[in-house]
């Protein structure tokens, strides 16, 4: 393993039964750096977290984390990451303050040093307020930046965050961002699986796309869109009849028949000559525009183009492994 490699899985695999959930998944994660696992329900994300993280044996492969091997030096593995599930594993009846004081001492930190620890992480993670109350009055957004406090209680290098912000309200799928965004810039290393693009898109430095047990593709939010498409130029227009001139002026343009909105898409592969092309034609064949956008491809075109499934609803339910 390289110096610079923090995480290095090859030809990873893990079958239930007959059921193949992982067939050869291949990653790696740079020291200091965030990696995004896409994929759809039963892709095979939350098993290679559980396996990473010491949760669950595999059947092939080699997993190497920190420069240990999973299988054959777990406890080393342990004692360098931390671990933020689905489901906040924190304990309801005691405080916020308590659960992290718990922890630190099951870390065997002196009751001193996990006092100290857990009044650093209710600042850090603006829970200074709610410390002292049971967690069952916690919201969801305040359960989730817990258990994420939990897991940094020893300060580890490395750490897996599976779907960290799945049910969270928008204002607080950004506060986590926020968090997410400061563990990186002081050097933490971190595995994100998510069902949010957006949220690939905006906290990532690569990207894998994993699907049917097998990772697809990999690169940046960038590298990854630049391979499913080109910019589009969307034209939409006043009345039917200048929409339909348009279309037989521009040639490759397509008219949205979907939608009552009077609009027109063509490609472009250079934004200013093209565009710049496409007015000159219009206004030429004294073509009136009502307004004009340019799209760009999104990681929700890349997710439908690579796997050929549509995004599952944000809110909806998962069930089974993934």
């Amino acid at each position: 393993m390289a110096s610079s490699d923090a995480i290095v899985v090859r030809n990873l695999k893990k079958s239930y039964g007959k059921n193949n959930v992982l067939k050869g998944v291949n990653l790696t994660v740079k020291r200091g750096t965030m990696l995004a696992l896409l994929g759809p329900n039963g892709a095979g994300k939350t098993t290679t977290v559980r396996i990473m993280s010491t949760l669950l044996k595999y059947d092939g492969g080699t997993v190497s984390v920190e420069g240990h091997d999973v299988a054959s030096s777990p406890d080393e593995v342990r004692a360098v990451i931390g671990l933020t599930g689905q489901s906040a594993a924190v304990d309801e009846i005691l405080t916020g303050r308590e659960n992290l004081i718990m922890m630190g001492q099951l870390y065997r930190l002196t009751k001193k040093s996990a006092v100290a620890r857990a009044d650093e992480l209710l600042r850090q993670f603006d829970l200074v307020d709610a410390g002292g109350r049971s967690v069952k009055t916690y919201s969801g957004g305040m359960r989730r930046r817990l258990d994420l406090a939990v897991s940094l209680i020893a300060t580890p290098p490395i750490i897996f965050l599976d779907e960290p912000t799945t049910g969270l309200d928008p204002r607080s799928r950004i506060a986590m961002w926020d968090i997410i965004n400061k563990l990186k810039a002081d050097g933490k290393t971190i595995l994100l699986t998510t069902q949010y693009l957006e949220e690939a898109d905006q906290l990532a430095d690569n990207i894998v796309v994993i699907d049917g047990g097998k990772a697809i593709a990999e690169g940046t939010a960038k590298e990854l869109k630049a391979k499913i498409g080109k910019d589009r130029l969307e034209l939409t227009f006043a009345k039917k009849a200048e929409l339909e001139k348009a279309v037989a002026v521009l040639g490759k343009s397509i008219a949205d028949s979907s939608n009552k909105e009077l609009t027109a898409t063509t490609v472009i592969n250079d934004t200013n000559k093209d565009v710049a092309a496409v007015l000159a034609a219009l206004t030429k064949a004294k073509i009136s525009v009502s307004s004009m956008a340019i799209h760009k491809p999104t990681l929700d075109d890349v997710f439908l183009s690579l796997t050929g499934k549509t995004k599952k609803p944000a809110t909806a339910a998962k069930k089974g492994k993934k």
